[in-house]
């Protein structure tokens, strides 16, 4: 649905260049939501920018829906800009304008008809839970209705492509979560393909398929969401998970876990669950088989998107042999086990 090719963004002259993308390559597919995480300064913004072509590409090929955008000339340009929505920070309402009239400015400019509009409208406010509010104004709202109010307007159009430029990081966390859950519902009852940008792994965590981390103006890592969290490879992925409230609880709790005292022959793991696995007694019937005694010393269990997963840091007791039996049938069962001391 979307693919960047060799995409390179460079602002200013020859005399003082600054490069915001440098030959980035990225694929969303059609009916996922994709996330993009990254530091102020990374290149998110730009990256988002530069797929509807509100920033041109220095370099490289923007394909949306099996069209390079590159190529095409105004008129070509605005007729596919329609198939693409987009919502922003700060949700960028006509401060004149009712939340009625908010929603029916895309479709005004292209002149559909009246009663179109009303009909497309109204669906709209129904599926955002805005129908009591169509007469009032953004001043009138709060910070979740106008962006409901500009989730309604990029789907005006009725897009293929969704993009969110940062759209729940001017929110308090219970809007935060009702706005992604109203994203997640979006995406499941339209097929629609989400790209969001982001700088909080929450958002991530909540609804995304798969995920990329954006750092220099290139991608450091990408993959499925489960697989990137649980293991994450780049130095920018771990401070995102380490600074999320969980992970941070998570780091504090291993380093709690690892100052413990415990016999000098005890081993030290980390044991990551996932799927049903989260909730089945495993532990327990490894250790009756191989003998060893244990303590769960940290553990922590949450969800990624719909997928539930556990942490627990286990202190092993007995000998060598016993001990690595045990750690061998924990791997056997697709868990993921780490010896951390």
């Amino acid at each position: 649905m979307i693919e960047l090719k060799q995409l390179t963004k460079i602002y200013g002259s020859k005399k003082k260049m600054t490069t915001a993308l440098s030959g980035l390559n990225l694929k969303v597919n059609k009916g996922e939501i994709f996330g993009v995480i990254g530091h102020s300064g990374a290149g998110k913004s730009t990256l988002i920018r530069c797929i509807n072509l509100l920033e041109r590409p220095s370099q490289g090929e923007v394909w949306v829906g099996g069209t390079d955008l590159t190529k095409l000339g105004k008129r070509e340009l605005q007729q596919h800009r329609r198939k693409i929505g987009m919502i922003f920070q700060h949700f960028n309402l006509l401060s004149s304008a009712t939340v009625y009239d908010n929603v029916a400015f895309p479709l005004t400019l292209t002149g559909t008809p009246k009663a179109q509009i009303q009909a497309k409208v109204n669906e709209l406010l129904a599926l955002v839970g805005l129908e009591e509010h169509r007469g009032k104004y953004p001043a009138q709202l709060s910070g979740g209705q106008k962006q409901r109010v500009g989730i309604a307007r990029a789907l005006a159009s009725d897009p293929d492509v969704l993009l969110c430029d940062e759209a729940t990081s001017a929110l308090d966390p219970q809007t935060t979560d009702s706005i992604l859950k109203l994203l997640l519902d979006i995406n499941r009852k339209f097929n629609l393909t989400i790209l969001l940008i982001t700088h909080e792994m929450h958002v991530i965590q909540s609804i995304c398929d798969r995920v990329a981390v954006i750092h220099e103006g290139g991608i450091v890592e990408e993959g499925p969401v489960t697989e990137v969290f649980l293991k994450p490879r780049h130095f920018v992925t771990r401070e995102f998970i380490n600074r999320d409230a969980a992970g941070s609880a998570g780091e504090e709790g291993l380093k709690l876990a690892a100052s413990v005292p415990h016999p000098e022959w005890a081993r030290l793991v980390k044991i990551t669950f996932l799927g049903a696995k989260t909730y089945e007694s495993v532990l327990s019937q490894v250790v009756r088989e191989t003998g060893v005694n244990f303590a769960i010393l940290q553990g922590t269990i949450s969800t990624i998107k719909d997928v539930p997963y556990g942490k627990l840091t286990v202190s092993f007791e007995g000998d060598d042999e016993k001990v690595g039996r045990t750690l061998a049938l924990l791997r056997e069962r697709d868990l993921d086990v780490e010896v951390i001391g």
